[in-house]
């Protein structure tokens, strides 16, 4: 049976949205491609007639990822006090256990340097957010204060995934949370 073109390219953005989740949730070396197609009820052979290989699919994905990232923050950004909501919302506990709806720095950026795998969508969702973070800061500096706060809050979120300790991960969110938005005049 034949689909038509269009059937294809729903079934060729539902495979993207389920890997966007995935690696950013898993990692993408724990993500492997035949369980990802059976989990939308398709075939591993199928996954070709979509994407080149694997890569091609990381790309796309961290793509779409970025794309979800765009839109959270630009309504963060249109905030009275859009620093402190973005520092908030990154920093939050949802964000902290929620790894498959948020950023992809922590997850991908992190696994794809580690393979020698650089990729212009990392660097468009950093600079993207770097620009939004320096536009509401003031002084002098402003893009080497963005950048120390980018690597902040990113390094962050990955310590708090990564201790067993709950109380120890609400305190590195926390702290940081809170020393960010003193250090820019933006503590509540």
């Amino acid at each position: 049976m034949r689909y038509s073109q269009d059937h294809k390219a729903q079934t060729h953005q539902r495979i993207i949205k389920e890997a966007a989740e995935r690696f950013r949730r898993d990692g993408i070396g724990a993500t492997g491609l035949q369980p990802l197609m059976k989990a939308l009820g398709l075939t591993h052979g199928g996954f070709y007639s979509h994407f080149k290989s694997k890569d091609d699919l990381v790309e796309k994905a961290l793509q779409a990822a970025a794309a979800e990232l765009d839109a959270h923050c630009a309504t963060l950004f249109a905030q009275e006090r859009p620093l402190p909501a973005f520092i908030d919302s990154y920093l939050s506990e949802r964000h902290q256990t929620c790894p498959g709806q948020g950023c992809p720095l922590p997850t991908m950026s992190s696994e794809l340097g580690l393979r020698g795998q650089a990729s212009p969508t990392t660097d468009a969702v950093l600079n993207t957010r770097l620009a939004q973070v320096e536009a509401n800061l003031e002084g002098e500096n402003t893009a080497d204060q963005s950048l120390v706060i980018m690597s902040t809050l990113v390094g962050a979120l990955v310590l708090s995934r990564s201790v067993e300790n709950p109380d120890l991960a609400k305190r590195i969110l926390d702290v940081t949370r809170e020393h960010l938005k003193k250090q820019d005049g933006q503590a509540e």
